[in-house]
């Protein structure tokens, strides 16, 4: 396999377990965190280690002006690019009661999980669209948001709004790409251990071994990285459009 990958929010939990996952495939990875990130350089290194290309790409995935110029620099540094991973998210500011949700709160949550991964996402296929692709190399658009796209937990409501913002925003671009060659995929994580949910694990560990979720554990980022990485290197052939519930079965209807 070959190729080259963006993958967001990539200093720490899933995008480091994608980037991970994705260079073990053989394909260069460009890291994306802040610039003030101190994460990125350490994560780089590891992803390195596994003998692939690899990138720094420090920018803020809400500077929108910014995304072209900074595709073009990552396209200089490891050629063109085939992939990208919509990872970089963020939760609340405080949980509680949607009744006391503050305009801040809600604008971050749809600044970072919702409007920047379209505008990436459409900088990124407007460079795809704009060269000529070589037959049998894979090109796609993996966005991971997370199970509460479509499950309503009621202290993060802002949260909940934004990842089903970028679920819809999934389905969109999967609808404007198939006929181009470019699958887009949604990946949608349930109880996972990172570093957003460390303050809630052991209460997630609980619920999961208590019978919320149909495998009785918790999942780790390295799940996450097995399934993004089966994603964009075309493992699930003929699918395009797709939410994948990476959750265990925790939303199974049962009674």
């Amino acid at each position: 396999m070959s190729g080259v990958a963006l993958v967001t929010g990539s200093s720490r939990g899933i995008g480091l377990a994608a980037a991970e996952a994705l260079a073990r495939e053989g394909i260069a990875v460009a890291l994306n965190g802040p610039a003030d990130d101190a994460e990125l350089s350490a994560a780089a290194d590891r992803v390195a280690a596994l003998g692939v290309p690899v990138f720094r790409a420090a920018f803020d995935v809400t500077d929108i002006a910014g995304h072209d110029a900074q595709l073009a620099a990552i396209e200089a540094a490891l050629g063109p690019l085939t992939t990208l991973v919509n990872n970089a998210g963020v939760g609340v500011l405080r949980r509680g009661d949607l009744l006391e949700v503050g305009e801040e709160s809600w604008d971050r949550c749809l600044a970072v999980n919702a409007k920047a991964p379209f505008f990436l996402s459409q900088a990124f296929a407007r460079r795809l669209l704009a060269r000529d692709r070589p037959k049998g190399v894979f090109h796609a658009i993996v966005n991971v948001t997370s199970s509460n796209a479509v499950a309503v937990a009621v202290q993060r409501a802002e949260y909940c709004a934004s990842k089903a913002a970028a679920a819809m925003v999934s389905k969109a671009l999967a609808v404007r790409l198939g006929a181009e060659g470019i699958a887009v995929y949604d990946v949608q994580p349930g109880l996972i251990a990172t570093g957003m949910t460390a303050p809630v694990i052991d209460a997630y560990r609980a619920r999961a071994e208590g019978g919320l979720t149909l495998f009785p554990r918790i999942g780790t980022p390295e799940d996450m990285g097995a399934i993004i990485a089966a994603l964009a290197t075309g493992r699930l052939p003929y699918t395009t459009g797709q939410a994948i519930s990476a959750d265990a079965g925790m939303l199974v209807p049962r009674f």
